[in-house]
C-alpha cells in the first residue's frame, strides 16, 4: 500500500504532511473517505483547516475529490477545532472534516472527522481505512460519474464568538491574566473574546498570531517547557492566572497566581465545585490518568465518580451515552454539557474559569489550598512501537495484578497501599503513557522505582522511565 495505514489512529487520521498526505495519497484518502461518507448517507460536509502550512493544500485536494463525488460542501476556512465543532453543531451538516494535527509538531497534519454531531473514533476510523485500502487496490468508486456537488464558503467567526460571549457572564472582580495562544489557530478567536471583555479583564497576550511553523514553542500546554514564558509573565505582571492553548484550540493549560502548573485533574476540581453545587449527585467521569484526589473530591461533593478511558472522542461518546454534564482529561480537553454543547473548547473553558475567579475573593492558589498535598509525577511518555505497545502493557498488567489490585479499563492502573501507578498504550503515538501518585515523596520514589524495575525486566534493553 502506498497510503500509510498507521495514520488511521484511534481518534483521527494523523501523520507527516508531505509524506503521508502528498497529493497522490491525499486523493486516495479522499476517495476512500467519500465512499465511506456515501455509505453513511452523507450529502453535506463542512470543512475547516488550522494554520499549518500544509493545511490549505490538503483542503484544496480534499475539496476537489468530494465535490467531484457529488457532496455539497460548506467551507469555513481557517478556524480552531472548537469553531469547527460549533459550526457542526449549529449549521447541522451531515458530516465534517477538520484539517489539523492538533498539538503535533509543525511537519505533521491530519483530519478530525465528524458524523453529524459525533466525533469518529476507533472502529469507524478503521472503516474509513478499509475504504481507502479498497479504493487503492482496485481504483473503483460507486461515485464515479455522479453530478458534481457545490461549494459554499462562509465565515463562522462571528457566530461562534458571539455564542461564547452570550453564555458566560463574569462577576464583579476585575481580573489580570496572561494568555499564550502558542502561535496556533485559536489566536484570532481569543483576541475577539478577550477584547470584548476589556471592562472585566486585562490581558497580556503571547503568540496570538497564527504561524504554522510554531516559531516560539510547541503549541502543547501539557509540556512544562512550553509554559515558561507564561509563568514568567504571571509573576512579573502580578497576574491572577495564566492560560495556554494547544495548536487547534481544544485543550487548555493553566498556571495559577504563583505560576504553579494546574494539571487537568486539578482544573476539573475547580469546575466540579461549581457544577456539583447546581447539579448534586451528578456522574463524574474520571479518566484513568487523573489523580485520586479528583475521584475523592467528586465523591466528597456528593457526585458519583467513575473511571473512564482516555481519549477526547471516547469521553464525549461516554458523556452522550450517560447524559453526563461534565468531564475532562489530564491533557486539558474539558467538556461542558451543563451550559454548553459538550465538545472540548479551550476558549469556553477559559470563560468558565474566569467566571469562577471573578466571583471569588480568594486567589486561585488559595482556592486549591484545602486539597490533600500528594506527590505526583506529570504524565510521561516513553517510546514503544505501535505493534508492541499494547502487548507490553498487557504483560505489565498481568505482573502487577499478581501483587496489587488493578483497574484495567484502559491500560493498567495499579492501586498501591498509599497511591497508584499507570501504564497505558498511547492511541496517538508509538508510546506508552505512565503516571504515578503517592502520599509522600518517599512513597512516590518507592513506587516509581518498582514500576521502573518491572518495566526494565519485561523490556530488556529499554531505557529507565524518566518520571520528571
Amino acid at each position: 500500500m502506498a497510503v500509510n495505514p498507521s495514520i488511521f489512529r484511534e481518534y483521527d487520521i494523523r501523520g507527516l504532511a508531505e509524506r503521508d498526505f502528498n497529493n497522490e495519497d491525499l486523493q486516495t484518502i479522499a476517495q476512500g473517505l467519500a465512499i465511506w461518507l456515501h455509505a453513511k448517507g452523507v450529502k453535506t460536509v463542512l470543512i475547516a483547516h488550522d494554520c499549518r502550512l500544509s493545511s490549505p493544500r490538503i483542503l484544496e485536494g480534499l475539496k476537489a475529490v468530494l465535490v467531484a463525488c457529488g457532496f455539497d460542501l460548506t467551507i469555513i476556512g481557517h478556524a480552531s477545532t472548537p469553531c469547527f465543532y460549533h459550526a457542526c453543531f449549529t449549521l447541522h451538516p451531515d458530516a465534517g472534516v477538520m484539517i489539523t494535527a492538533s498539538h503535533n509538531p509543525a511537519p505533521d497534519n491530519g483530519m478530525k472527522l465528524m458524523l453529524g454531531k459525533d466525533a469518529l473514533f476507533g472502529s469507524q476510523i478503521q472503516e474509513v481505512w478499509q475504504m481507502v485500502a479498497q479504493y487503492e487496490k482496485d481504483g473503483k468508486s460507486p461515485l464515479a460519474g455522479v453530478a458534481p456537488g457545490s461549494v459554499t464558503e462562509i465565515d463562522h467567526t462571528t457566530a461562534y464568538v458571539s455564542d461564547l460571549l452570550s453564555r458566560v457572564e463574569l462577576g464583579p472582580r476585575h481580573l489580570n491574566i496572561v494568555v499564550d495562544c502558542g502561535s496556533g489557530s485559536v489566536g484570532p478567536f481569543a483576541k475577539l473574546v478577550l477584547d470584548a471583555l476589556k471592562d472585566k479583564v486585562t490581558y497580556t497576550g503571547l503568540n496570538f498570531t497564527p504561524d504554522g511553523t510554531f516559531p516560539v514553542h510547541e503549541a502543547d500546554p501539557v509540556k512544562p517547557k512550553n509554559l515558561v514564558d507564561m509563568q514568567r509573565l504571571v509573576l512579573s505582571e502580578g497576574a491572577d492566572i495564566g492560560i495556554g492553548f494547544d495548536g487547534d484550540g481544544d485543550r487548555i493549560g493553566v498556571v495559577n497566581d504563583k505560576a504553579e502548573i494546574l494539571w487537568g485533574d486539578q482544573l476539573m476540581i475547580i469546575f466540579w465545585r461549581e457544577i456539583m453545587a447546581k447539579h448534586p449527585g451528578s456522574l463524574g467521569l474520571v479518566e484513568v490518568k487523573c489523580s485520586q484526589v479528583l475521584y475523592d473530591e467528586i465523591a466528597r461533593l456528593g457526585g458519583r465518580p467513575d473511571f473512564c478511558r482516555t481519549g477526547h472522542s471516547l469521553i464525549k461518546a461516554r458523556m452522550k451515552e450517560e447524559k453526563a454534564l461534565f468531564a475532562g482529561e489530564m491533557s486539558g480537553h474539558i467538556f461542558f454539557a451543563d451550559e454548553f454543547y459538550g465538545f472540548d473548547d479551550a476558549l469556553y473553558a477559559t470563560l468558565r474559569l474566569l467566571r469562577i475567579l471573578s466571583n471569588e475573593d480568594r486567589k486561585l492558589s488559595e482556592m486549591m489550598a484545602d486539597l490533600p498535598r500528594m506527590s505526583i509525577t506529570p504524565e510521561v511518555r516513553f517510546h514503544s512501537p505501535d505493534d508492541e505497545k499494547f502487548g507490553l502493557v498487557e504483560k505489565l498488567s498481568a505482573e502487577l495484578a499478581k501483587k496489587y489490585p488493578v483497574i484495567t479499563i484502559d491500560g493498567v492502573r495499579v492501586i498501591f497501599p498509599e497511591g497508584w501507578g499507570l501504564f497505558r498504550a498511547s492511541n496517538t503515538q508509538p508510546a506508552i503513557v505512565a503516571r504515578c501518585e503517592a502520599s509522600t515523596p518517599e512513597k512516590l520514589q518507592e513506587y516509581t522505582n518498582e514500576l521502573n524495575e518491572l518495566y526494565l525486566r519485561l523490556q530488556p534493553g529499554g531505557e529507565p522511565i524518566k518520571w520528571e
